[in-house]
C-alpha cells in the first residue's frame, strides 16, 4: 500500500523557490496538503497537489498550542491518516511528529530519497540552490545529506 504523502508548507515553498517544486511528484505521484498550507503557500498549486483537511479539530487545537498552524494542520491529518508521511523542517514539529510516532521526513530528506530512485542527478547542486535562499543548512547537515546519498 503506497503512503500518503503529506506537506507542510516550508516543502512547498522552498522547491517552489529553486524551481523543484515539481520534485515532490516525480517521486511521490500525488501530495496531499491541508487548506491552511495552501493559504500560506499562496501560490497556484499544481493538479498532482490534493487539498485534504483533518476531521479532528480539538486535536488541530491542541497541535496548534505547540507548533503553528500550517504544521499543526499537515500533523493532525498525517495522525489520522494510517499509512502517512509528512514532510516537515520545523525542528519542533518534527518532534512533535515523533512524539506521535509519525513517519516524517524533511525537504532535505526528499532530495536523498529523489536521488536514490533516480530522479535526481546531484544532491548538492540542490543543495547549492538551497543554500542562496534563506533556508539555514549548516555544513554538518550538508555533508550528513551528501554522504547518505552517496556523493561524499
Amino acid at each position: 500500500m503506497q503512503k500518503i504523502i503529506i506537506a507542510d508548507t516550508s516543502c512547498l515553498i522552498l522547491l517552489h523557490k529553486i524551481g523543484h517544486l515539481n520534485l515532490l511528484k516525480d517521486i511521490f505521484i500525488t501530495v496531499h496538503i491541508t487548506s491552511v498550507v495552501a493559504l500560506e503557500f499562496g501560490n497556484q498549486l499544481p493538479g498532482w497537489i490534493m487539498i485534504s483537511n483533518p476531521i479532528n479539530n480539538d486535536l488541530l487545537t491542541i497541535l496548534n498550542a505547540t507548533v503553528d498552524l500550517g504544521e499543526a494542520s499537515s500533523i493532525a491529518l498525517a495522525f489520522e491518516q494510517k499509512n502517512a508521511l509528512v514532510i516537515l523542517d520545523d525542528l519542533k514539529a518534527r518532534k512533535l511528529a515523533a512524539n506521535l510516532n509519525l513517519l516524517y521526513t524533511g525537504t532535505l530528506g526528499l532530495l536523498i530519497i529523489a536521488k536514490k530512485m533516480g530522479k535526481l542527478a546531484s544532491v548538492k547542486a540542490i543543495i547549492d540552490k538551497i543554500k542562496i535562499t534563506n533556508f539555514h543548512i549548516t555544513s554538518e547537515l550538508e555533508n550528513q545529506i551528501l554522504k547518505k546519498s552517496g556523493e561524499i
